[in-house]
């Protein structure tokens, strides 16, 4: 009984590694934020959402050109300009600098919203992408989220390529 019970034990260590292998897991790892900052669907996306807003972009650069302006103007004039014209030209300022805030918030507003209609499709096709991926080369698991993984483990050049393919 003395002997049998090491031998069990290093039989047991000698075939631990077998056993192990037989059921071995394949895990991969994708990094989405890579994937959709690189992507060739993400890039033709923040290009169309550049050239959509592009305008606007445009004409809050020139309201705040105009505010810079009036500010100076009244900066280096105001002390010896008339008290009416002044006034005006402070409310003018202002009126520019409400507007100026109001059109800003609504183009953050819409350009989130267009941005968030882009990425949603998107998204779609990552993961649709990613699970035949996962389907062909039989994978087990595909995470997107460790605080560690080995870079043996990563599959996001695979997912970038076949989303370019298409």
């Amino acid at each position: 009984m003395k002997r049998i019970k090491p031998l069990l034990i290093s039989l047991a260590l000698v075939l631990a590694p077998a056993v192990a292998s037989a059921n071995e897991l394949k895990i991969g790892f994708v990094n989405l934020e890579r994937i959709m900052r690189e992507s060739a669907p993400a890039v033709k996306a923040y290009k169309k959402l550049e050239k959509e807003f592009s305008s606007r972009e445009t004409d809050l650069k020139k309201i705040t050109e105009q505010i810079r302006s009036k500010q100076t103007e009244l900066d280096k004039g105001g002390l010896t300009m008339p008290e009416t014209e002044r006034r005006n030209k402070e409310r003018e300022t202002v009126k520019l600098q409400q507007d100026f805030q109001r059109m800003q918030r609504e183009y953050r507003e819409d350009l989130n919203a267009r941005k968030n209609e882009e990425l949603a499709g998107i998204q779609e096709r990552v993961y649709s992408t990613i699970q035949k991926i996962a389907d062909s080369d039989k994978y087990d698991a595909v995470l997107q989220e460790a605080v560690y993984y080995n870079p043996k483990l990563d599959i996001t050049d695979k997912v970038l390529k076949a989303l370019s393919d298409k």
